[in-house]
């Protein structure tokens, strides 16, 4: 999970672990200035429009003029997407049998050099194109080896733009193939050649070596890259893709003993070791890991699950090693596999003989960690942001494996499956349990407004698409907010206290909270039917913009990071769909006779301090309550000047171990990722 920044005059204030940062300006909130740009009239324009405005972009010109087209944006998602890129390409050769090691490094001045043990990228002479292979790939976009399915099977990514795009949004690009015995080398700028390849040396090597440089004119919020962010996803490589040896190395900093951070990932087990790493900080139910890898109807199969005592479903699919976070048909194929067998079994056995109501499918995937991971030729993708596969013939080789898989498990290991079955049974009995509370929710949630809650304060505005509203921690905050606030678009809600922690919680304890019904209701957001108790409906979601406002303190990120779990864990469609944000309120107010300026931070408020000079007096911030109506508008809700963190899930399965590791029972893991991440803490003596 990740969060971006909404207002471009922000420092990047903020650095946490799983979160990245982006910079843009509120959408639709920014003033109109610049609006009037050359104080062109519309008729003057229409006047001047005529051949020479239409401009036909081609090739590395259009990636580099639109490069979000491309690469998702130009903020810290997109730098990093650049580094995947090109350790895709690696990937494919070691899915294809040639390779078996990558290694990846931070450099000094954040440019990034990746290397593999592959073939190399042919050098020889391209027929139509009349220059070198190399620079074929490096410069053309829709060139690769990835459609010719004699070299690449199967390939992560099928769109063959990969490292040409990387290569043309680069102030600086190097190329080196080891191949043939000859070390071959080119160079670009900002995707130009600046010599045609050439032979520099020779060497018994094999492989190709790219080292690149993000241009700034691009990627003009942020050029450093985050070894965590990075780690994380090579981490995830190195478990769907068994016997590669995958390194990341950063340059930048030296540990004590003087040595570069450098991890090595490697699995023996894939998915199975996958597994136990997300689950590590959760009560397994069983000793061991359910796997099967294989192939039906020529679809290569591998799956993995286990069941633990937790009351979350964590599912997480992947095509061709890219992360399907909207499912697709190997999901469902998963789910009608699973729900088949089980339910098959338990009838069998006569243990839901007792139940007096019918056991949904939902029942069935309870405190599940599961992962399916297909490998397909061609894979078709829908849904909004292309990751949700669409091949029909996946369901059911996907739904076969996984049937024919437990199916052998429960008859081999008839302990675990009673203690299955048991959780199957406890989680319909908690879902029926659960209903009347959902019910609750929707009763209010439909009712007109007078069924909101009685703490909301709403705004006028009917369109949900112009309307925020701020979640805001404790009554006398929400008092202050109430009173600064713009009636016309922004709602507050106070909250009392810190929320009840959803990773530890049954369902229906859940519905019954006062304060996450409040929430349901004043979203206008419903929660499950019968049939399905998880499924979300946000089609009348009343705010598009809900923002977590909260303390600059550690009770306030505690109670920031319970909300987030509650929408991670219950609403991750508002999530996904980019309408959770955090709001950061000043920790300081620096001020010298009539000047005074706001700080985010000690570093900030020392800079200010040295800035005014002798005569300085600081305010520190220690809650919301203590700025009054006008500061807190200023600083925090006024969106000419405010800045919002924009929370974004980039990795799923990262995200559910964190969020597991953080708010779940298991204290060692929480320590240790304290003490590796804390910047400082204050003890009162």
């Amino acid at each position: 999970m990740s969060f971006f920044y909404e207002n471009k005059l922000e420092k990047q204030r903020n650095k946490k672990t799983f979160f990245s940062l982006w910079e843009k300006c509120p959408i639709g909130q920014r003033g109109q200035r610049g609006q009037n740009k050359e104080n062109m009239s519309e008729e003057a324009k229409k006047e001047d429009y005529g051949a020479d405005s239409i401009q036909a972009l081609e090739g590395m010109e259009h990636v580099r003029r639109r490069p979000s087209m491309y690469i998702g944006d130009v903020a810290t998602r997109g730098l990093h997407h650049l580094v995947y890129e090109v350790v895709d390409n690696s990937i494919d050769e070691a899915m294809a049998g040639h390779c078996d090691r990558i290694d990846v490094t931070i450099n000094e001045d954040n440019s990034v050099t990746t290397e593999d043990n592959g073939r190399g990228i042919p050098v020889d002479l391209h027929k139509k194109e009349g220059v070198s292979a190399l620079e074929v790939v490096m410069t053309k976009i829709g060139a690769g080896g990835k459609f010719d399915k004699d070299s690449y099977k199967v390939s992560g990514g099928l769109h063959g733009v990969g490292v040409s795009v990387v290569n043309a949004l680069s102030m600086h690009l190097k190329a080196t193939v080891y191949r043939g015995g000859k070390i071959w080398e080119q160079e670009y700028e900002k995707g130009k050649v600046m010599y045609p390849v050439k032979a520099v040396g020779e060497s018994d090597k094999r492989g190709t070596l790219i080292t690149f440089k993000p241009d700034p004119s691009i990627f003009v919020h942020t050029l450093e890259y985050s070894y965590d962010t990075l780690a994380s996803r090579l981490r995830e490589l190195s478990y769907l893709n068994k016997g590669i040896t995958i390194t990341l190395t950063d340059k930048r900093h030296k540990n004590d003993k003087g040595e570069f951070e450098t991890e090595t990932f490697y699995s023996d087990e894939g998915l199975s070791e996958f597994i136990r790493y997300l689950d590590a900080t959760r009560d397994s139910l069983m000793k061991d890991v359910i796997a099967f890898e294989g192939e039906k109807n020529g679809v290569p199969v591998e799956v993995a699950m286990i069941y633990n005592t937790s009351y979350n479903e964590n599912l997480h699919s992947y095509v061709n090693n890219i992360n399907t976070h909207e499912g697709g048909t190997h999901l469902s194929g998963f789910r009608r596999g699973l729900t088949h067998t089980l339910k098959k079994y338990a009838d069998n056995s006569g243990m839901l003989d007792k139940l007096k109501f019918d056991v949904a499918g939902d029942d069935f995937r309870e405190g599940l960690t599961a992962i399916i991971s297909v490998k397909v030729a061609e894979p078709q993708f829908e849904g909004q942001t292309k990751t949700k596969l669409g091949n029909r013939e996946v369901s059911a080789a996907v739904s076969q494996s996984v049937s024919e898989m437990l199916t052998d498990y429960l008859e081999e290991h008839p302990e675990d499956a009673r203690i299955i079955v048991q959780k199957v049974i406890l989680a319909a009995q908690a879902r029926h349990a659960a209903q009347k509370a959902r019910e609750m929710v929707q009763r209010k949630t439909v009712m007109s407004i007078g069924g909101l809650p009685g703490k909301l304060s709403d705004c006028s505005e009917q369109d949900p698409t112009k309307c925020e509203i701020f979640l805001v921690e404790g009554d006398s905050a929400g008092g202050t907010a109430k009173q600064g606030r713009d009636r016309l678009f922004q709602a507050i809600l106070p909250l009392r206290g810190k929320i009840l922690n959803v990773e530890k919680a049954m369902q229906h304890k859940v519905f019954e909270n006062e304060e996450i019904r409040n929430i349901f209701t004043a979203l206008g957001v419903t929660i499950g039917t019968e049939e399905d108790s998880k499924e979300l409906n946000i089609t009348k979601l009343r705010y598009h913009k809900v923002v977590i406002m909260c303390d600059a303190d550690i009770d306030g990120s505690h109670i920031e990071t319970l909300i987030l779990t509650f929408f991670f864990r219950y609403m991750r469609e508002l999530i996904e769909n980019g309408h959770i944000y955090i709001a950061t309120p000043p920790l300081y107010l620096v001020k010298r006779g009539a000047k005074k300026q706001y700080a985010w931070s000690d570093k900030e408020r020392d800079e200010i301090v040295e800035k005014f000079g002798d005569g300085s007096k600081i305010q520190r911030y220690k809650g919301l309550g203590e700025m009054n109506a006008i500061q807190l508008w200023d600083t925090t809700m006024n969106p000419e000047f405010r800045t919002l963190r924009q929370i974004v899930i980039e990795n799923g399965s990262e995200a559910d171990r964190i969020f597991s590791m953080l708010m779940g029972d298991d204290v060692p893991p929480r320590r240790a990722f304290i003490e590796k991440n804390a910047v400082y803490a204050n003890i009162d003596a």
